[in-house]
């Protein structure tokens, strides 16, 4: 950027953040408001090649986007099933986490691999140098191909809201929400089948215990940010799973009426062909449960009862779940 300050000049307009718990609808929420010409969203692609920067001509036929293809070609053989719990692709678009892997400060380490003292390094960071890394990642990709808006996903977000809100002030803020018991089975399954890439001693009970507390955690700071945070109820969406899953596009326009946007009949077009062209059963199901994580819903329920109460989270019967998020 010193040889180019005019991409440190750029601004980043009320850029609109998905954040929640991992497996509460972010993924499709993310993709679904991708689908919006005025939205611009960081790419699988373009994240794991930045270099040259993107340019607004070519975005749609880069050379990196059949480079990534080929990578993620053999995912369903190394990681049979991996596709059900989360799609991966060169033109999906990407999570922060992969951003702010790049300033080795991201969550996405201690999810793919056993990695504790990593983690709690990370815990206990100050994340404001970070988020400021992450909005310069964010002015060299709009260099060549800007949009109107930024929207951007990660539940890692959560842990660091605080630093999000002081690095981008004008941040808009949509939380899902989904009953925590349920992600935790949902997450831990997902840890465990990932982190069996790297390695032949996986313990879905350790990660249960080790995710369990770290969830909660998660929701407690970012509450206590929200209650901090300047600007009122007004800049944050509250999105809870059941009223989503099912209720796609009624929900995208609850957002985009919440924050003054305007949703216009291309875009949802766009957004309607993408659900049609992408059920939720599209790479199969994904099966899970508490149990495989060694917990019991009866022991694991308080430490996320303020959370359920506050956002009027309902709890969820516990049996085995077949689907795909």
């Amino acid at each position: 950027m010193h040889a180019q300050p005019e991409i440190g000049e750029a601004a980043i307009r009320q850029p609109v953040f998905v954040i929640g718990l991992p497996r509460t609808g972010t993924s499709i929420l993310h993709e679904l408001l991708a689908q919006d010409p005025a939205n611009r969203v960081p790419m699988t692609w373009e994240v794991m090649h930045p270099w040259p920067p993107p340019e607004r001509a070519s975005f749609a036929s880069d050379a990196r986007i059949a480079q990534v293809e080929k990578h993620f070609s053999g995912i369903d053989r190394v990681l049979p099933g991996f596709q059900a719990m989360h799609p991966m692709g060169a033109r999906l678009p990407q999570e922060c986490v992969a951003l702010t892997a790049h300033d080795f400060a991201s969550l996405i380490f201690h999810t793919s691999y056993r990695v504790p003292s990593y983690q709690t390094w990370l815990d206990r960071a100050d994340l404001h140098p970070v988020y400021a890394s992450h909005r310069r990642w964010l002015q060299y990709l709009q260099w060549r191909c800007p949009a109107e808006r930024w929207v951007l996903k990660s539940p890692g977000h959560l842990w660091a809201l605080d630093a999000l809100l002081a690095i981008y002030p004008d941040a808009r803020i949509v939380q899902t929400h989904r009953d925590p018991l349920e992600v935790v089975a949902s997450l831990v399954s997902l840890i465990t089948k990932l982190r069996g890439l790297g390695s032949d001693a996986v313990d879905p009970v350790e990660i249960g215990a080790d995710w369990a507390g770290r969830l909660a955690a998660g929701l407690r700071l970012a509450s206590d940010a929200r209650e901090r945070a300047a600007g009122g109820p007004a800049r944050f969406f509250d999105l809870r799973f059941g009223d989503l899953m099912g209720r796609e596009l009624e929900q995208v326009r609850r957002i985009y009426e919440h924050f003054g946007m305007q949703l216009l009949p291309e875009a949802e077009a766009r957004m309607r062909r993408f659900l049609a062209e992408n059920p939720r059963d599209k790479h199969g199901t994904h099966r899970y449960s508490l149990d495989f994580a060694g917990l019991e819903a009866e022991r694991l329920r308080p430490a996320f009862a303020e959370y359920q109460r506050r956002f009027d989270v309902a709890s969820e019967p516990m049996d085995q779940r077949e689907v795909s998020v």
